[in-house]
């Protein structure tokens, strides 16, 4: 009887011994059949006995590599990020799963679903491994700047320059951290480096653009920012920082243009992008004295964000375009038309026209009192100054009026504005030879004329 038991226990012992020669002689052959299917391209397949296979091994790491990479090449990344996930919980590397390349693709794969601490560990354990490669310190500069960590991150940075001195994403990111810090000269150097080594960096095209536009140098800054909108993620920044460069150097024709194409361009209407695109078509339309024009884009923008800039100040003071119809027309007419209303102002408080010249704002008129019959009395010109704000007028104005007065030798003032003057401004003018006459007293004018 002992005999027979141990007879059926060797028995069973060479069986299961045997099974798993066989499993360990065969499990490899079918692992290259896997291998090759992948190789050829034969993903449907590839997928098909990866996954027939894992039902019988759930932990063998090669499967789950090759698998995920038929996922990778079949455009399915959530499955394949699955599956490497699994590669690296067992932890093993062979000829088969290359530590290297597999670390590299998961965290590719980690960064594009947005998982930044699980794709910073895989770049510092690539650096650790393999500490010679640019591309690992400055994937890793990238994770540590998402962080707000911009000290590491320029030092990873550098640390890919030193490897790798023409790499010209590294010398575009030092130059954007820079100019964040507003070092201007340096970030400058960095960002055309950049473009030394890639000239369609098209992000060094647009911060150079705007350091450009910081020094004035505009002609310069136009053209850095026309690269950039090249790139669809730079192209409404850039549109909008064409469009402030024209208005800078009062082009207001061509902001426009440039404002409205990056309007049409923009998708959501609530993005920041879309708002300044909007807060600076009003400024051109004011200046333009299409006052309605302006009030649409601060309407547009109030809707989706009320504490946007000075939205809800210009509005409110603009609404009183609506209530008072010669207050508009002063406001909104065309220069020539503004230009006649100002002659007709300065005849109705008694004095003649002599000069006029255009200002920013409205216009200054040099007037004289008509001559009287007094033999030695001589006309004495003196200045009016007429503001057409929204805004209330403040003291500095109030000086600059003063100073010109000066400068043509001239006596006494006027500011004629369509708004109201700060307490600062009317105290400034009070012991000054300065008459103000605000939104009330030009209103009494203009209807008198009417």
């Amino acid at each position: 009887m002992g005999l027979i038991v141990a007879t059926i226990v060797l028995g069973v012992a060479i069986g299961i011994a045997t099974f798993f020669i066989v499993r360990n002689l065969v499990a490899p052959k079918k692992i290259a059949r896997v291998a090759q299917l992948l190789k050829q391209n034969k993903l449907q397949s590839t997928i098909k006995l990866a996954k027939q296979m894992l039902t019988k091994d759930q932990r063998n790491h090669q499967l789950h590599y090759l698998l995920g990479k038929a996922y990778l090449k079949s455009n399915k990344p959530e499955l394949a990020l699955m599956e490497l996930r699994m590669v690296n919980q067992i932890g093993i590397f062979d000829k088969i799963v290359p530590q290297l390349a597999f670390r590299r693709e998961i965290a590719q794969l980690f960064v594009r679903f947005q998982q930044p601490d699980e794709a910073l560990k895989e770049y510092l354990l690539l650096i650790k491994e393999d500490p010679g490669r640019a591309e690992y310190y400055y994937e890793a500069g990238l994770l540590f700047e998402d962080r707000n960590a911009g000290g590491k991150a320029l030092g990873y940075y550098r640390k890919a320059i030193d490897l790798e001195p023409s790499h010209g994403p590294a010398h575009r990111a030092i130059g954007t951290l820079l100019y964040r810090a507003k070092k201007y000269p340096d970030a400058r150097s960095f960002l055309e480096k950049a473009l030394r080594f890639e000239p369609e960096n098209y992000e060094a095209h647009y911060f150079l653009g705007r350091i450009l536009k910081e020094a004035k140098d505009y002609q310069e800054a136009l053209q850095r920012f026309e690269w950039a909108t090249k790139s669809p993620e730079y192209k409404a920044k850039a549109l909008i920082e064409r469009g402030t460069v024209y208005l800078a150097t009062n082009d207001v024709d061509r902001a426009l243009i440039e404002l409205e194409r990056a309007l049409k361009f923009i998708e959501d209407p609530a993005s920041a992008e879309a708002l300044m695109a909007r807060y600076y078509l009003a400024s051109c339309y004011e200046r333009q004295r299409n006052i309605e024009g302006a009030i649409h884009h601060w309407e547009e923008i109030y809707k989706v964000r009320p504490n946007f800039h000075d939205v809800a100040e210009k509005l409110s003071q603009y609404q009183e375009l609506h209530q008072d119809d010669f207050v508009k027309d002063f406001m909104t007419a065309s220069q020539p038309e503004f230009l006649k209303m100002c002659e007709k102002i300065t005849v109705a408080l008694g004095y003649s026209v002599q000069q006029v010249s255009d200002r920013k704002e409205g216009i200054d008129v040099v007037a004289v009192e008509p001559k009287t019959n007094w033999r030695n009395t001589r006309a004495m010109p003196r200045l009016i100054r007429f503001i057409r704000l929204a805004q209330a007028v403040d003291e500095a104005t109030v000086r600059e009026v003063l100073e010109e007065m000066r400068n043509q030798n001239l006596t006494r003032s006027i500011i004629v504005a369509s708004s109201s003057f700060s307490r600062l401004a009317s105290d400034f003018a009070e012991s000054r030879p300065i008459e103000l006459y605000g939104k009330d007293q030009l209103t009494q004018l203009l209807s008198s004329k009417a």
